[in-house]
């Protein structure tokens, strides 16, 4: 049995992991990255990336359904080769994959170590290898799994998660999802469009991760001409007929060939053996930790990305890495600013938070404004006039605090408001920026009209916006 010694350890070789290697590669000090399963990050194989392959294919397909209001003929002509598509989809998966691989394990040499890892010590790891790591710190960026409750994995290949969805070479007639959180909404969404008979369940009433009731509405009405979406109670799994999943919530039920089973993820935590590391994990199993400096109580472990379930995104993911590798590799650990949170749903049209949510502010002190995309003149002409767009802001000083929306290229319109409250600034301040014509900023540019006079703090030129020279 072997011992190596290095001044920073990395468990897991997933976007936090890479990241926080980059950090202490900067530093000089010596590491190891050990890794258990496939790499490649999550957001590669299974997430982020693949995942959009396949809205795109949906989304071009589905635009077939506008052609005849815009004068274009055929659109009756038009099919779709499923096992083709999903081919494709899982060429662009490889190619990610590839691409993170060549990037960064690839080149790592003897610092790179496959097998799983657990702690016998507060700086002793062992690999399921019988290798032993000493480590003057440790950064565990393990990921997270998908939850299958125990009594409906006996189902078998019928039941999908996101690590199996994107193995599939063709669709089922059929297909329950349940949860509709972004994964859920994003490929229902999809698979609807595809020509798969698709209904959606949830035990929330809310979709997508909203919590302003307005917004959520909008976003159940638009989602909802695309799939069924039945929400409010918990639904079950049992056999139907002829090999078909019975689902069931309430008065629903419907047979279908496959369940996605999208109801959240779990840190993958429990093979860790943190216990010898001396940290206690609390009643939902997870160890406390500060997020501004990622480090265990006052250890010399740190945790960063979707394994301390706090802000499961690929940009947060990287944030967390690097803070983690930074103080993992440093003398003093560092306190760092974190990010404004935002969050996008890549439906059509998207759903997205930005910054405080609805449901975290005081009513009383906060101004809100809005604008219904249905009469918006870029989105009319693009045919995708569906949403609502509300804007929040502190009542007395106008400053800007979040957003809900669901919209067309809320993707960009995301950007563009957390990066205004990122740099503290009022409704005043955002409506003195330049707004081309037509385009949907300019719906943005409206709900922000709308809250400007709401607010008590004004501009000295309250008409125009425009700064006096």
């Amino acid at each position: 049995m072997t011992t190596r010694q290095v001044d920073v350890a990395i468990i897991g070789s997933g976007s936090a992991g890479l990241y926080a290697v980059g950090k202490v590669k900067a530093s000089g000090k010596s590491f190891v990255l050990i890794n258990g399963g496939e790499p490649g990050t999550t957001c590669a194989r299974v997430g982020c990336m693949p995942s959009k392959a396949i809205i795109q294919i949906a989304e071009d397909f589905h635009r077939r359904k506008v052609f005849e209001r815009h004068g274009i003929e055929g659109m009756d002509e038009l099919r779709i080769d499923i096992p083709a598509a999903l081919e494709h989809v899982q060429d662009l998966r490889d190619t990610f994959v590839e691409r993170v691989l060549s990037n960064s394990t690839d080149n790592m040499g003897e610092a790179f170590i496959e097998g799983y890892a657990q702690f016998i010590g507060p700086h002793q790891l062992q690999i399921d290898d019988g290798q032993i790591i000493e480590a003057n710190s440790v950064v565990i960026a393990t990921g997270s799994s998908p939850i299958v409750p125990e009594p409906w994995r006996h189902f078998g290949e019928r039941i999908v998660t996101t690590d199996s969805f994107f193995e599939l070479e063709d669709l089922p007639a059929s297909m329950a999802v349940i949860g509709l959180g972004v994964i859920g909404l994003e490929l229902g969404q999809s698979l609807a469009r595809l020509g798969v008979a698709v209904t959606g369940f949830d035990l929330a009433t809310n979709i997508g991760g909203l919590t302003d009731p307005e917004v959520n509405q909008a976003a159940i009405d638009a989602i909802g001409k695309d799939f069924p979406l039945h929400l409010g109670v918990k639904a079950d799994i049992s056999e139907g007929d002829n090999g078909q999943l019975k689902v069931l919530a309430g008065t629903q039920s419907v047979l279908v060939d496959k369940v996605l089973v999208v109801i959240g993820r779990q840190p993958n935590l429990s093979d860790l053996n943190l216990a010898a590391a001396g940290v206690t994990l609390d009643a939902r199993g997870m160890p406390a930790f500060d997020s501004q400096t990622m480090q265990i109580a006052n250890s010399t472990i740190f945790i960063a990305g979707d394994v301390n379930a706090e802000r499961p995104l690929l940009h947060e993911a990287g944030d967390e890495g690097r803070i983690a590798g930074y103080n993992a590799s440093a003398e003093t650990v560092a306190a760092f600013q974190r990010k404004v949170p935002f969050s996008i749903v890549f439906s059509d049209p998207n759903i997205c938070q930005i910054g405080a949510s609805f449901e975290s502010l005081d009513p009383a002190a906060t101004a809100i404004g809005q604008i219904q995309l249905a009469p918006v003149g870029r989105a009319m002409i693009m045919a995708k006039n569906r949403g609502l767009i509300r804007v929040y802001a502190d009542k007395q000083s106008g400053k800007l605090l979040g957003a809900e929306m669901v919209t067309v290229k809320g993707e960009n319109l995301a950007h563009l408001l957390v990066w205004a409250i990122e740099m503290g600034m009022t409704v005043g301040q955002m409506l003195q920026m330049p707004y081309y014509h037509p385009v949907l900023e300019e719906a943005l540019q409206a709900a922000l009209y709308d809250l400007y006079a709401k607010i008590d703090a004004k501009n000295d030129s309250p008409i125009l916006e425009l700064r006096v020279r």
